[in-house]
């Protein structure tokens, strides 16, 4: 103690008092992230839809008629916009479609059944005619493929690689193409796109699927950028696990909400992703967030750490499917 004194007294008043203040202001920026973070999860709310339109304007939403696609639908409804509903499978449309028409007297539906997967331009141009006169003022971007179970790369069937890519990236992009430059002539919407914590940081054995989610990640952060001037909001909505066909988890927990209550909160919580490291990103369900918060604040999302944690529980899971399906092979 004594010598630290010592080496002190030799520093120049002005070099300790640089050294304090510079410790002043990481600790306040720390203090003050973590205000950020807790009144943005747990005390505000976000952004009103009304802000994008009045009741009777349109949502589009892909991948509509299961999981959260379905939710988005059915709550959007419920807050009095009209729907374009955007799925694979035609009489799921149809059911949807009269299920939300009777619930919510007040509302339209529109439907057109299109497989992501196959690509087809006249799937896309029907889309347009579809929209073409149509006050849109949200678009969600939900339609997704993950891998059937965690995989090596090197052993993903190509068809699931395709179509993985094809769905997230291709499907994503050419609907935003069709719908955006409507919001930007009326100078107010929403496009607002799924993301996972797959594609936020490395996961190993869903290496395409993170990639493609990654890849939206990078898109609609610059996407926000382009269209700010035209008073159309971009955001990314992260989360971890949900009870959908998708993560084949079907017990809710609390870090495992279900459909509907993450859904409630996405659409709850737009643009309080403030404190996250990506712009125009947010996660809405108040346990992922925890989970992001804490990864970025002393992790970071690159890291190998959480790398490592992602490869050992994945090839968990992945051996866990392979013993039950081989259980199941023996009882046939």
């Amino acid at each position: 103690m004594a010598y630290m004194n010592d080496v002190l007294s030799v520093v120049p008043q002005s070099i300790l008092l640089g050294f304090a203040g510079i410790g002043a202001l990481f600790l306040g920026s720390k203090a003050l992230s973590y205000l950020q973070f807790f009144l943005n999860v747990f005390v505000l709310s976000g952004t009103n839809l009304r802000k994008y339109g009045k009741k009777g304007t349109w949502a589009v939403v892909t991948g509509a008629s299961d999981g959260l696609g379905k939710e988005f639908a059915s709550q959007l409804a419920a807050k009095g916009f009209n729907l374009v509903l955007v799925s694979r499978t035609q009489s799921k449309l149809q059911d949807l479609s009269k299920e939300l028409e009777h619930k919510f007297t007040h509302i339209q539906t529109k439907i057109l059944a299109m497989d992501f997967s196959a690509d087809n331009d006249s799937d896309y141009e029907r889309l347009t005619e579809l929209v073409r006169d149509l006050d849109i003022a949200i678009l969600v971007n939900n339609v997704g493929q993950s891998h059937s179970i965690p995989t090596p790369f090197v052993l993903t069937e190509k068809k699931e690689l395709q179509d993985i890519i094809t769905i997230n990236c291709m499907g994503t992009l050419k609907v935003t193409q069709i719908v955006a430059p409507g919001m930007q002539q009326r100078k107010r919407g929403l496009i607002l796109t799924m993301g996972s914590f797959g594609g936020w940081a490395p996961t190993p054995y869903l290496a395409t699927y993170s990639g493609s989610k990654a890849f939206l990640q990078q898109w609609s952060s610059s996407l926000a950028a382009e269209l700010k001037s035209s008073n159309v909001d971009v955001q990314l909505c992260l989360s971890y696990l949900v009870t959908t066909a998708m993560s084949k988890v079907r017990r809710t927990s609390a870090l495992i909400p279900s459909a509907r209550a993450f859904v409630r909160s996405a659409l709850g919580k737009i643009g309080t992703g403030t404190w996250q490291a990506m712009p125009d990103t947010y996660t809405p369900f108040w346990s992922h967030a925890l989970i992001g918060w804490a990864a970025e604040t002393f992790l970071g999302t690159g890291s190998r750490i959480l790398r490592s944690y992602n490869l050992k529980m994945h090839v968990d899971i992945r051996n866990r499917a392979l013993k039950k399906a081989a259980r199941e092979a023996k009882k046939q």
